[in-house]
């Protein structure tokens, strides 16, 4: 099966260099929003072959841009698009369905681009030559850059790995362009036999992530020194954003690199540490697509609600998901997706169910039927490792596996919880041996 990564390349730009890629990078921005206002004035279109067919020609003429760039153009507007018209869709079912009752705004107004960033095509905007030099193309035309990077993925570059597309990304702090490589690699097809063991990870904001087996093992992974950080860079967002002076927006730039980069490397080593702590293994993660729209929150305007409400919103679990899932593959494991309904209310000895087992939503799983005793986030990850196990069982009886939980189909999903239902924790439930 293929595995995608991303080789993060450092280009050593010479002054000219560097002036005609960021000359590059700005006018891709403005063609990008140009085509961006002309969609949205023209029934906020998503289709990128009548966007190209209507905008090429004065991309070309406004812009200068080559034209395998004036095509990437409507290609990357039209999919930004597409994604928030689902988005919108989404919402208006959710809000007929009572879910909530906010309306999503995303195509109130034409999406603006802010970042430079721009895409290039390989063996088209971008080659690679000998002695690690690549040929980028500018408004200038082509230049020849010198580049350093992370030595396996160099070597996987220079060892004819397959290269996708690339993302010139310039990093403003530091005045440095990088290379951003789409790298697919070769890896084993996934079977029962390769995948003996199996793991469930419930991710939260008291602990990051929280992982069990069947055999009882568990780990935390604790947020107590990470948390506190976001919060304070998400106060002090508020302050300067209320501020908005010019030196105010300076800061806000600043600290938001910051905030990325901190919650950027914590999933790093958090995903690193549940991959090789499960090698081997089948590794279940909760399905959490639209939780936002799914799950209640506080209302009123204390200020104990409003923080609860952010901290609720603003960790990047999508990201921690995603960091688990290609380092898995890395390491002869695989991550797939299970359903996140009750997995913290639900009884893992008993099967009962109810909100009451959580009192006061906190860090004790206490069964209202049994008197079942557990840390809660422990119920969640042991709940969620039943899940993969029973997946797994699917797996070797009928050859195909389900990585990800099919949620259109309500009455699939409720025939996938009547079974959930009836699952009992047992540290003899290990998967044997001989399968």
């Amino acid at each position: 099966m293929q595995t995608v990564l991303t080789a993060k390349l450092k280009l050593n730009t010479t002054l000219e260099q560097f002036k005609a890629l960021r000359t590059t990078q700005l006018a891709y921005r403005d063609s990008l929003n140009y085509v961006s206002q002309y969609a949205f004035a023209n029934g906020k279109m998503s289709n990128a072959i009548r966007l190209q067919d209507a905008t090429y020609e004065e991309i070309r003429l406004r812009f200068h841009l080559p034209s395998q760039m004036a095509c990437s153009v409507p290609r990357q507007v039209g999919a930004s698009y597409k994604t928030l018209w689902t988005k919108v869709k989404n919402n208006a079912v959710h809000r007929k369905e009572g879910k909530t009752k906010k309306r999503y705004k995303g195509l109130d107004q034409a999406p603006k681009f802010i970042s430079p960033t721009l895409t290039y095509q390989y063996k088209k905007d971008y080659t690679f030559k000998k002695e690690q030099h690549v040929s980028i193309l500018t408004l200038e035309g082509r230049v020849i850059v010198p580049y350093t990077g992370y030595n396996k993925h160099v070597a996987l570059i220079q060892r004819g790995a397959e290269i996708g597309a690339s993302k010139l990304w310039y990093d403003k702090a530091k005045k440095q362009f990088y290379l951003l490589v789409s790298l697919e690699i070769e890896t084993a097809d996934p079977t029962p036999e390769t995948h003996k063991q199996v793991a469930g990870v419930d991710v939260g904001m008291r602990y990051l992530a929280v992982t069990a087996t069947m055999q009882g093992d568990c780990t935390f992974h604790s947020g107590k020194q990470i948390v506190p950080k976001a919060n304070h860079y998400a106060r002090l967002r508020k302050r300067l954003q209320k501020k908005g002076t010019r030196s105010a927006t300076r800061r806000l730039v600043a600290i938001s690199g910051r905030e990325r980069r901190l919650k950027q490397n914590t999933n790093h080593v958090v995903s690193k540490r549940i991959v090789l702590q499960h090698p081997q293994s089948l590794i279940g993660l909760e399905h959490l697509t639209d939780i936002r729209e799914r799950t209640k929150r506080r209302k009123g305007k204390n200020a104990k609600q409003r923080k609860a409400n952010r901290t609720f919103s603003k960790w990047s679990f999508a990201e921690l998901h995603s960091m688990i899932a290609y380092k898995a593959l890395l390491h002869r494991s695989m991550a797939i997706k299970v359903d996140a309904n009750y997995t913290s209310q639900a009884c893992p000895k008993c099967g009962h169910t109810c909100k009451e087992n959580r009192p006061n939503k906190g860090l004790l799983f206490v069964c209202q039927n049994c008197q079942y005793t557990l840390h809660a986030d422990l119920v969640g990850a042991r709940n969620i490792a039943m899940r993969t196990l029973l997946i797994r069982q699917d797996w070797i009886g009928t050859g195909l596996l389900s990585v990800r939980p099919d949620v259109s189909d309500d009455e699939a999903k409720a025939a996938r919880l009547k079974r959930y239902a009836g699952l009992r924790w047992s540290s003899d439930t290990t998967p044997s041996p001989r399968l």
